[in-house]
């Protein structure tokens, strides 16, 4: 890991580029038949050329792009009822078990955050009409990882919102199949429909529609850079949760911590992704050695060490004077996975503005927000925790804003209104308002039709 001694040197290498100017294309999307050049193409420029090729050619692109990419051949894009039957045979009890009960305390956390759909009045005149999306699509990530947890996360706030229809598509493995776990816990969630596309084809679909997959009011979960360019770039034609990237994590400790969980909460966010970010930051010299050895002793031991070690290499380890410095680069930062391992850490949640999801003492590790702790564990990334929230019930609902006047209040309101639009330049609306309050008299006068002028 990167030692850095200091706030100011710590400000500086925490001061946040734009997530994606690292990635580059993958040599197995730069040599795909349409690409003629001898340069490997930008991300933007793969991207942009699936979901126009999706558009254009439907289905038929997709049982490409899943042939060239995912190395499958299919026959048929939706899972079907005995494939969901077969994958509960597939799935261990216990897992089944577990993913049941994270399902329930998922459902009570957004039930408990719920807005109420409906009709709601703030006064007299004045209300919203709340009610939920139509149609939701879902991303599963897969891949180098199964990710039944991320299927729960998604799409119980969904269904508690009360979205009619929630779609998920995922990548096939290379049996053809979306995993086991994966369409086990899509069952327990109640998802409508599952498809087995990938990548930015599976965006492309959800945002145009296909002969198979209906068009999607909003495309929401989290993916790599392909699927995060995807949903950037059909913003606007469907709406989207955010742009999440690389995992990431800070650790705020002292020396009451224990290194051995501030080692094992830093691996666990490492080994999602090479490009994740893994960061301590702490007032105590001797824990920062601590928690480096304990790094290196726990990484032998992990299956998906190459992953780890890339991401933790570039990790950075932050030696600070006080708490106070800590909080400011957390602020600065705006982390996805906040873990404060100091003493009397819940006295400084209210100094804490900018984080996904704050972890709060060595009881409450990461691990249980990614799994079962009840909020969803998709959340902001790449510093967007400055301006925007983790995955809820909200971001399945929209509203519609109500005025119902009566007629002494509309007269009370029109000379203002009427005022504001002259000053705006727009007669209309002043005229629109002004019909509203003119005497029987004055509204037949302005009704009389002028007459032509010949030239």
């Amino acid at each position: 890991m990167i030692r850095i001694e200091g706030f100011d040197r710590a400000k500086q290498l925490l001061t946040r580029k734009t997530f994606m100017e690292s990635f580059t294309a993958s040599s197995q999307l730069a040599t795909q038949p349409e690409n003629t050049s001898k340069e490997k193409p930008s991300p933007q420029e793969v991207v942009g050329r699936i979901l126009e090729e999706v558009h254009d050619r439907g289905d038929e692109a997709l049982f490409y792009y899943t042939r060239e990419l995912d190395g499958v051949d299919l026959d048929s894009l939706e899972v079907g009822k005995q494939e969901i039957s077969a994958a509960y045979e597939m799935t261990d009890e216990k897992l089944v078990s577990a993913l049941k009960l994270a399902a329930k305390r998922i459902r009570q956390f957004h039930l408990a955050c719920a807005y109420k759909s409906g009709i709601v009045f703030v006064d007299r005149y004045l209300g919203r009409k709340i009610c939920p999306l139509d149609k939701v699509g879902l991303y599963i990530p897969g891949g180098t990882a199964v990710y039944p947890s991320t299927v729960l996360m998604t799409a119980i706030p969904a269904k508690v919102a009360g979205v009619r229809e929630v779609i998920i598509t995922s990548p096939p493995g290379k049996n053809g199949s979306i995993a086991a776990p994966t369409l086990v816990a899509a069952d327990i969630a109640d998802v409508s429909r599952i498809f087995k596309v990938g990548g930015a084809q599976a965006i492309a679909a959800l945002a145009f529609g296909t002969e198979s997959i209906p068009k999607v009011d909003k495309i929401c979960g989290p993916g790599n850079i392909f699927v995060t360019l995807a949903k950037k770039m059909v913003y606007g034609n469907v709406a989207i949760d955010g742009l999440q990237g690389p995992s990431e994590i800070i650790v705020v400790a002292d020396e009451t911590a224990n290194p051995s969980f501030c080692a094992a909460d830093l691996l666990a966010q490492a080994e999602h992704d090479a490009l994740a970010s893994a960061i301590l930051i702490t007032t105590s010299s001797a824990l920062a050695n601590q928690t480096e050895m304990e790094i290196a002793s726990q990484l032998i031991k992990m299956s998906r060490k190459s992953i780890a070690t890339q991401a933790i290499e570039k990790g950075i380890i932050v030696l600070v004077s006080n708490i106070d410095e800590a909080i400011e680069l957390v602020n600065l930062y705006a982390p996805e996975h906040l873990s404060l391992m100091i003493s009397d850490a819940s006295s400084i949640i209210h100094r804490i503005h900018n984080a996904g999801c704050m972890f709060i003492g060595e009881n409450s590790p990461v691990v249980l927000g990614d799994y079962i702790a009840g909020p969803s564990h998709v959340l902001p990334t790449g510093g967007s925790a400055r301006f925007s929230s983790p995955l809820g019930i909200d971001d399945f609902l929209k509203t519609t804003n109500i005025v119902a006047l009566d007629k002494v209040t509309m007269q009370e309101l029109i000379q203002p209104a009427i005022t504001i639009a002259r000053a705006e330049g727009l007669d209309a609306h002043a005229r629109a308002a002004s019909l509203r309050v003119e005497t029987p008299e004055e509204a037949t006068n302005s009704k009389k039709i002028p007459k032509t002028k010949f030239i």
